[in-house]
């Protein structure tokens, strides 16, 4: 007896929840380069120490985000976000109280970056996919992802302030409370046909293991890999070290926060862009430009004299380049493969980015300390997006053929 599919979920019920959950889970994590200095001036530790936490929390997140999609596959996000929720709470009160580098890197590292795991893209990504029809599917996830950017403009300022107004410890526990309104946006995610059985069951043609063998002996696949490390690298190296690098160059505080947020607030237009593109034009050409346009942004804004205007309107410019990666990336996943193992996929994919993040954070600290400046980072920057500009080009975007018949990606 054929299998009929599982009831969906409301697009506006996806969407509105979806959106929320990134909203707090990305807008706490974007804030994390503001506490560099008043974490490592208080406890006496070095640029690598603090640099050294946020590259272990960037690879666990990579890694734990792998095991986090196959569990959201198999079980449904829910339970995932549930368990996602209560680890961010424990790991920001975690990294509040540490008194060691090495607490800090498992508190701030290891148990956030899993938290991130279990309550951001790709798990949001996998409702989307299951949940949105085909033919909207890259424009939800470009609202997704936008939501994720008004998260960095809402949230880096508050906790901005949060650190002026109550000191760096209160401010991280008023935001490990924070972190648990997860769980309630979440009970609106849970997605019929998980946990049950008969006609509302999920149906998969293949494994786990055949849908990997499939997928990383795919060329494509292995391309888009390569282009998300390079994402990875420059946006964790902004992101944690130019608060830092703008200090150094003398210029106030706040420059900094107001720079982060506008990177936050451009991206929302640069994710939504993106993915409404997606529907229209080769994501590949999409991508392409993307990391292309970052090279140059960044080659200009070290060769432009240093002012706050020079840096608001490099954070702008920035910010629409920021994410706006994550949508058509995930969607190509989704068109080739389909969605039935889609958070695992994109779980693999996000994983190579977050490599790539851990070399971007930790490479910033190390040859800073080494150096005394953040030069030879920024130029690995540069570079890095020209390769991954020219990886993504001869991305295949159909869907796989599987056998002697075309599998269509799953609607």
């Amino acid at each position: 007896m054929p299998v009929s599919p599982p009831p969906r979920l409301s697009a506006a019920q996806v969407l509105l929840c979806g959106a929320a959950i990134l909203t707090l889970s990305m807008g706490i994590r974007h804030g994390f380069g503001l506490w560099l200095q008043p974490i490592t001036q208080a406890q006496g530790w070095t640029r690598e120490n603090f640099a050294f936490a946020l590259a272990v929390q960037n690879f666990a997140w990579g890694l734990f985000g792998i095991f986090a999609g196959m569990a959201a596959d198999r079980y449904g996000a829910f339970k995932v976000l549930l368990v996602g929720a209560v680890a961010y709470a424990l790991g920001l009160v975690g990294m509040a109280t540490t008194t060691t580098p090495l607490l800090f890197a498992l508190t701030a590292g290891v148990l956030i970056g899993a938290a991130q795991a279990g309550t951001t893209y790709a798990i949001i990504y996998g409702v989307i996919g299951r949940q949105i029809p085909a033919e909207r599917r890259s424009w939800a996830m470009g609202v997704a992802a936008a939501a994720g950017s008004f998260g960095q403009f809402l949230m880096v300022p508050v906790e901005g302030w949060l650190i002026t107004g109550f000191g760096w410890q209160q401010a991280l526990l008023i935001l490990g409370a924070s972190a648990l309104l997860i769980i309630p946006l979440a009970v609106f995610l849970r997605e019929p046909g998980f946990g049950g059985s008969g006609a509302t069951s999920i149906h998969r043609e293949q494994t786990i293991g055949h849908a990997l063998r499939e997928a990383f002996r795919y060329r494509s696949f292995q391309l888009l890999m390569v282009g998300y490390f390079v994402c990875g690298f420059q946006v964790v190296f902004i992101g944690v070290h130019m608060p830092s690098y703008l200090k150094d160059q003398g210029l106030a505080p706040q420059v900094a926060s107001y720079a982060l947020a506008l990177i936050g607030l451009f991206n929302v237009v640069g994710t939504y862009a993106a993915g409404a593109l997606g529907q229209r034009m080769a994501k590949r050409h999409i991508l392409a430009f993307i990391y292309l346009a970052r090279s140059v942004v960044i080659a200009l804004f070290l060769a432009a004299p240093l002012t706050p205007t020079s840096v608001y309107v490099f954070s702008a410019i920035m910010g629409v380049l920021w994410l706006s990666t994550v949508p058509p990336t995930n969607a190509v996943v989704a068109q080739i493969f389909g969605v039935a193992h889609l958070s695992m996929l994109g779980g693999f994919v996000f994983f190579s980015h977050q490599i790539g993040s851990f070399m971007g954070v930790w490479l910033g600290g190390l040859l800073y300390d080494q150096t005394g400046s953040y030069d030879i980072v920024w130029y690995i920057s540069i570079a890095l997006g020209v390769l991954a500009a020219l990886v993504n080009l001869p991305v295949r975007e159909s869907a796989i053929e599987r056998g002697p018949q075309r599998v269509e990606a799953m609607a």
